[in-house]
C-alpha cells in the first residue's frame, strides 16, 4: 500500500466529523488569508476533502482542487457541483494548466507523503504555473526534529479547544491499530529543515521565507511562503 492508496479510503484520521468540520474550516480560513484579491486563480494542491472550500472560493475569482485520490476528487465534484468558481482536477491534469496562470498555490499537509525526488519535480511545475507576482505556499512541513508524540500533543490540544477531547483520545486509539500507523513505520514521512527547505526553494527559481505562524492547529510544523525569483 502508498500513501496514496490510504487517502484514496476512508481513514481514522480524523476522530469524529466535528474534527474534520474544524480541521477543514481551519485550513479555508488560513488559505482565504493568503489570496490576494477577487481576481484571483487559487490552486489547493493536494486539497483533501476541503469540506470549506467554498470560503475559500468566495475570496478569490477561481479555486483549482487538485487531490491525487480519486475517491476524494469524486466527492469534491459532488459537494462543489454547483459553484461556478471550483474545479476538481487530478495531479496529471496539472501540466495543461497554462504557464504563469496561477495567483497562488497552497499545498497543505503533502510534502511529508511525498519523495523527495517528486517534491522537486512538483517545484519545476509550481514555478512554471505561477505568475511573476505568484506566492507558493507550502504548510505543515514536518521538521527533522518532530515526532509522532507532537503530533499527538498538537491533536489534543486542538481537540481540547474545540470540544472533541474524547473523542481523539479514542481516535489516536483506533490510528495506533491502523493503516496509518504502520505506513508511518514503513514508509516513513519527508521531514525538512528550515535551511534545508529554503535552499531547495532557491534552487527552483524562488525566494522563500519561513511565516511566522503554521497553517492549521500544529505549531511545531512550519509553512513557507515563496515566490518566483
Amino acid at each position: 500500500m502508498s500513501w496514496r492508496d490510504y487517502w484514496n479510503a476512508d481513514t481514522p484520521i480524523y476522530v469524529n466529523e466535528r474534527h474534520k468540520t474544524l480541521h477543514y474550516a481551519g485550513v479555508a480560513r488560513d488559505i482565504a488569508a493568503y489570496v490576494t484579491g477577487p481576481e484571483a486563480v487559487v490552486l489547493d494542491h493536494g486539497c483533501g476533502e476541503a469540506l470549506s472550500a467554498d470560503r475559500v472560493a468566495a475570496t478569490c475569482a477561481r479555486l483549482l482542487l487538485c487531490d491525487g485520490a480519486p475517491l476524494v476528487r469524486d466527492r469534491l465534484a459532488t459537494r462543489f457541483a454547483a459553484e461556478p468558481k471550483i474545479e476538481v482536477l487530478a495531479p496529471e491534469d496539472l501540466g495543461a494548466l497554462p504557464d504563469h496562470s496561477l495567483d497562488l498555490v497552497v499545498v497543505n499537509s503533502l510534502l511529508q507523503y511525498l519523495s523527495p525526488e517528486e517534491f522537486d519535480d512538483l517545484l519545476g511545475l509550481w514555478h512554471s504555473k505561477l505568475k511573476e507576482d505568484g506566492r507558493l505556499v507550502l504548510a505543515d512541513v514536518i521538521p527533522h526534529e518532530t515526532g509522532a508524540l507532537d503530533d499527538v500533543a498538537a491533536l489534543l490540544r486542538f481537540a481540547w479547544s474545540g470540544g472533541f477531547l474524547r473523542a481523539a483520545l479514542l481516535g489516536l486509539v483506533r490510528t495506533a491499530l491502523s493503516d496509518y500507523s504502520k505506513l508511518r513505520t514503513e514508509l516513513g514521512l519527508t521531514h525538512y529543515g528550515e535551511d534545508e527547505m529554503l535552499a531547495l526553494l532557491r534552487d527552483r527559481g524562488f525566494a522563500g521565507r519561513r511565516a511566522e505562524r503554521n497553517m492549521g492547529h500544529n505549531p511545531k510544523r512550519m509553512t513557507f511562503v515563496a515566490g518566483p525569483a
